[in-house]
């Protein structure tokens, strides 16, 4: 499974996927680093088959109307520190990964993981 982090999330977030050995691109890792914009990260979800981890509605926008990007992690936590936000992952690994086996969009919370189908 592979992932794309969005640059209002942590590379953190992409270190902690990492290391469990899951294929994780940040956007500083990216040509255009945190200025990639919307449509290259599409791009490069859909090329690559990256599932777009984000916390940008227009992602959800454009997976409702287009079905892109390839698949969506929505981060819904609203303000939260890094290490809360990175705690919550930790947490959920296994559930959100479960999740994309059945479904093109999640949704994690602070509280729980959604499963949109």
């Amino acid at each position: 499974m592979k992932f794309l982090v969005d640059a209002q999330l942590p590379r953190k977030l992409a270190v902690l996927w990492q290391s469990f050995g899951y294929d994780v691109l940040h956007t500083l890792d990216l040509p255009d680093a945190d200025r990639t914009s919307d449509s290259q990260i599409n791009e490069i979800s859909v090329s690559e088959q990256r599932i777009v981890v984000t916390k940008d509605a227009d992602f959800v926008n454009s997976f409702l109307i287009a079905q892109i990007p390839y698949k969506l992690l929505l981060v819904s936590t609203g303000n939260i520190s890094n290490s809360s936000l990175i705690g919550i992952f930790e947490d959920n690994l296994t559930a959100i990964v479960s999740a994309f086996t059945a479904c093109h969009f999640v949704e994690i919370t602070r509280s729980q993981l959604i499963e949109h189908k």
